[in-house]
């Protein structure tokens, strides 16, 4: 298996942008600051099968949190994507650095875990350090648990917390 680095991901406030992991700016509809963290929402422009995503950054919890719109026919079978992320910001731009694990919510159903393998091939090779594997997988125990226990509704857990998401997209 080919394993990466880290992703890193940028989100400039001010300039209305984002700069993927693989360098690509793209243009940010709409940014929201809160108490709980940063909100995103923008298109994806030329993707076959996605038309826009919607993010909330939430330091607290680790957690990139992502409902995407499709375009029609291409719809898949989950509601929310959650990447356990390390956040910082400096000024107007904030940064994420995810650590291989994500869950994948269907919500009222259930939270799966992906990736886990990919982590422990980074801390294998040295990409990414003991403590923040270990840090990955307790903010990957404690979604799931979490998720699970609130009727596998993360928006449910999220309030449950003091953590209000409000979503541009249904």
């Amino acid at each position: 298996m080919h394993i990466h680095p880290p992703k890193i991901e940028y989100f400039d406030l001010d300039a209305k942008s984002n700069t993927d992991p693989k360098g690509v700016l793209r243009g940010v509809d709409e940014y929201r600051l809160t108490e709980a963290g940063l909100y995103m929402f923008r298109p994806v422009p030329g993707h076959p099968r996605l038309s826009h995503f919607e993010s909330w950054l939430l330091p607290a919890h680790g957690l990139r949190v992502t409902r995407q719109s499709w375009h029609p026919g291409h719809e898949c079978d989950y509601d929310l994507y959650l990447d356990v992320v390390e956040i910082s910001s400096s000024g107007s731009v904030w940064k994420t650095v995810d650590l291989y694990l994500d869950l994948v919510v269907r919500t009222g159903h259930s939270v799966r875990v992906l990736d886990t393998d990919e982590l422990l091939l980074a801390l294998q090779r040295g990409l990414v350090q003991p403590e923040r594997a270990q840090w990955a997988l307790e903010t990957t125990y404690n979604a799931v648990a979490g998720i699970a226990a609130h009727g596998h509704d993360a928006v449910r857990w999220l309030a449950a917390q003091g953590t209000i998401t409000t979503w541009r997209r249904r």
